[in-house]
């Protein structure tokens, strides 16, 4: 057990099983985290954030080059955040939804 000046248990240094913590971590088995644009395809909103995301295009962003991903929906534009109720079918899946199950 690890205790502090004062003689309380110190939380900071204690895990599960009162083991001290390690902080060493493994190599090169964690993907690269890195600062990623994500584009809004249907707002052509962009914002940045750090990501793991494998990307393989790059975009101009405030002066600078980032790499990109291009999502379909962000917060920008879900019907859930902006208040509008709004169908996004970028891909014609309503449609065929309805032909398919159409009455006859």
């Amino acid at each position: 057990m690890s205790l502090n000046p004062s003689g309380s248990i110190d939380r900071n240094k204690m895990t599960a099983g009162n083991r001290p913590k390690k902080n060493k971590m493994k190599k090169d088995i964690h993907p690269e985290y890195k600062e990623v644009v994500f584009h809004d395809l249907s707002s052509d909103y962009k914002f940045l954030t750090r990501s793991c995301a494998a990307t393989t295009e790059t975009t101009e962003f405030e002066g600078a080059t980032y790499p990109v991903y291009k999502v379909e929906v962000s917060s920008q534009s879900h019907p859930f955040y902006t208040g509008k109720n709004v169908l996004l079918d970028t891909t014609g899946r309503v449609d065929k939804f309805n032909k398919r199950y159409a009455k006859s």
